[in-house]
């Protein structure tokens, strides 16, 4: 890439925001920082990486991941404060050097693999929640989309999650997943035998509508606009006091509303001296 214009690992924004990649172990414990926030402190997460004393939820495996970051330049970074949005990114040649994705964990992606197309890990997403109404979740996505375009990407997949480690507590939203929004069998992880957890709760005669899709976290609805699919079988984080389904993104059969706005930002990649 030339420097004459924006790239894909940095995006202005207004009022200060910004995305852009980390660039040092500063930045990483800034995103560790915002983890321990929302997912410790809002979620009630435990485990071998929560650090409480320094107010860090660390995975070990963390410098080897790209993170993807929503700054507020207004902030100060000193203080570990610039850091109100991230998404840890796991492209297929990093996991190669680590030897798995992180969701190896939980679902057999095998078929993801044998796909041949190119693929990237979404895990760890979160926001302040100073900054999850307005603009600041978009420039998020924006960031997102330049990432996935500059790399070729194919293939996005991850963990979204329930709260709580109770599936039936989430029957209605689970069974509408299970019934109406399964990955095609050639992309469709399936949760490790150990741990597999049936999301076919309620028969698909007898789901709600109104209230699984209001049970449903918003992240999760907002792939499903994007023409998203689960994988088969939920996992039971207790370490995350979660409830996970693994989402496929297939960035080629998104509906076409959608894909718009990425075919927008190659446009805009195209003409404005990056490359």
């Amino acid at each position: 890439m030339n420097g004459g214009g924006r790239t894909a690992d940095q995006a202005p924004g207004a009022a200060g925001l910004m995305t852009r990649l980390a660039r040092d172990a500063g930045d990483i414990r800034a995103a560790q920082r915002l983890r321990y926030r929302v997912f410790v402190q809002e979620m009630g997460a435990q485990g071998p990486g929560v650090d409480h004393a320094a107010g860090l939820e660390c995975d070990p495996d963390d410098a080897g991941f790209d993170h993807l970051l929503l700054i507020d330049q207004r902030r100060d970074p000193a203080a570990l404060e610039h850091v109100v949005g991230v998404y840890r990114l796991l492209p297929q040649e990093k996991a190669a050097a680590l030897g798995r994705f992180y969701c190896d964990g939980e679902y057999d992606l095998d078929p993801l693999r044998r796909s041949g197309r190119r693929l990237v890990e979404l895990s760890r997403s979160c926001v302040h929640p100073d900054y999850r109404r307005g603009a600041a979740v978009l420039y998020l996505w924006q960031g997102l989309a330049d990432y996935v375009l500059a790399r070729e990407i194919e293939i996005m997949f991850g963990v979204a999650s329930f709260l709580g480690t109770d599936p039936a507590r989430h029957a209605q939203a689970l069974s509408l997943l299970h019934h109406r929004h399964l990955a095609p069998p050639a992309l469709r992880p399936r949760a490790l035998p150990a741990h597999f957890q049936p999301m076919d709760l309620i028969a698909p005669s007898d789901i709600d509508d109104a209230a699984a899709q209001a049970a449903m976290p918003a992240l999760i609805r907002a792939y499903l606009r994007l023409g998203g699919f689960v994988g088969e079988g939920a996992f039971v984080d207790h370490a995350f006091n979660t409830t996970d389904v693994c989402l496929v993104m297939d960035t080629a059969a998104m509906s076409q509303k959608h894909a718009g706005f990425y075919r927008r930002k190659a446009g805009r990649r195209a003409g404005d001296g990056t490359g």
